[in-house]
């Protein structure tokens, strides 16, 4: 496909959008909904294209085939809407992770394991820049600089992958898109993919009804998200989330008959004046009065952890979060780290009785090359721990440990075992719901 007859043709029916915008706007009309742009934009594609091929005609060539005209627009469709030319990457189901280190730099990295190099996604890396900057303009709840001020971001794209750029601090502008494969997940699922086992699976759904506070720590692409997807969609449809993130990426709102009654927060980025910035603290803090039955913290990576940790321990029981660790123990002194970072600035002593009144549990989620599969990487839960109390430090006790496999088995009692009961758990077995 001529990737610059796609960009000019786009930019043709961009300005037609963006003047058909201007008008209605001028005359007093309601706004397009984006499906009603979108079909527009559909007919002004097909006229460009028809166009098109009469100016190739009158000037004595080819014009394009029906085979190459469908694939010129569904070119300009993705360029206007979609990721470009990343499109048919986002579109394969086995492709787990892509990495850019400049346009023609392309690393795929497939669900079984694989990393091919791949073939550009622009034409140039300026081009890759427009890209990105396209996709935070439209991609959030509102438009995201990239540029030499503000030479990082953090977006969501439209099918819930995971996009982090970078610019102007190296070489080269890199990218790198982290694929949501299992948006839709369930406990039952990661028992399915070897994630988890079935006892596991019953204790974790026994801990969220019971309404138990649950921080999953991992490693960087280990599988926390996903885990955290899986642990919420065990949350009964009647209560009400409040989701903190600073790009959104759970999209839990998406599926109306999980989570009919969902608020998603979004941390807003300075503007070039550096004014208007809301951080995470402050949406958690924010959150707390709208009335939540719980609140998910997407990520935990700074001051706001102090905030989340105030919230769990004064009654918003059953929330969720997410944090990077090496191990389940390692969490609270990542948290004690974060804290004393904070503007409280929380000593650690402060930290520890924090901790030990606000988390219930530690779910550890592990990466790991499994060799005698041929390289494939496996995420699963290998430690879950149990916070009993403080002295000084936190007091906790490693309920569920690594068995032979890497794979959680439970080793020691649980100390709230009968709270767990009372919502159906059996130890050993499968939750066993009461009519």
């Amino acid at each position: 496909m001529d990737q610059d007859l796609v960009r000019r043709l786009r930019e043709e029916v961009a300005d037609t959008l963006a003047r058909q915008r201007r008008e209605d706007a001028a005359n007093g009309l309601t706004p397009m909904t984006a499906e009603d742009e979108r079909q527009f934009a559909r007919a002004v594609i097909g006229r460009v294209l028809e166009s098109y091929a009469r100016s190739e005609i009158a000037a004595g060539r080819t014009p394009p085939s029906a085979e190459e005209e469908e694939e010129i627009s569904s070119g300009i469709h993705a360029a206007l809407f979609g990721v470009g030319r990343l499109q048919p990457l986002l579109d394969d189901p086995e492709v787990e992770n892509v990495d850019i280190n400049g346009c023609d730099n392309v690393f795929i990295q497939y669900a079984d394991g694989r990393e091919v190099k791949g073939w550009p996604v622009a034409e140039s890396d300026d081009e890759l820049v427009e890209l990105v900057q396209i996709l935070g303009a439209y991609s959030g709840l509102a438009s995201r600089p990239f540029d030499s001020a503000n030479p990082q971001l953090d977006l969501r794209l439209p099918d819930g992958s995971r996009l982090s750029a970078v610019m102007g601090v190296c070489a080269r502008p890199a990218v790198s898109i982290r694929r949501a494969r299992l948006s839709r997940v369930h406990l039952d699922d990661l028992v399915s993919y070897g994630s988890v086992t079935e006892e596991v699976a019953a204790f974790l759904s026994a801990a969220v009804m019971a309404r138990k506070n649950i921080m999953i720590a991992g490693a960087t692409n280990a599988g926390k998200t996903t885990l955290l997807r899986a642990l919420t969609n065990e949350i009964p449809p009647e209560e009400r989330l409040i989701t903190v993130e600073r790009a959104l990426e759970l999209g839990l709102g998406e599926f109306p008959d999980l989570h009919p009654n969902v608020v998603a927060f979004e941390e807003r980025l300075p503007n070039s004046e550096g004014q208007g910035a809301i951080t995470m603290a402050e949406l958690v803090r924010r959150s707390l009065r709208m009335n939540p039955s719980r609140v998910i913290v997407g990520e935990v990576l700074g001051d706001e952890i102090v905030t989340m940790l105030n919230a769990m321990s004064q009654g918003n029981d059953g929330s969720l979060s997410t944090i990077h660790a090496n191990s389940s123990g390692e969490v609270f002194n990542r948290i004690s780290t974060y804290a004393i970072q904070s503007v409280e600035r929380l000593p650690v002593e402060a930290t520890m009785m924090l901790i030990a009144g606000a988390i219930d549990f530690v779910v550890f989620v592990e990466k790991r090359n499994d060799y005698e599969s041929g390289g494939r990487l496996r995420r699963f839960v290998s430690s879950i721990r149990e916070i009993n109390g403080v002295d000084g430090r936190v007091l906790s006790s490693e309920i569920f440990v690594s068995g032979s496999d890497g794979m959680a088995v439970q080793a020691a009692p649980i100390s709230c075992l009968d709270e767990l009961m009372e919502v159906g758990y059996q130890p050993g077995g499968a939750v066993q719901w009461s009519a």
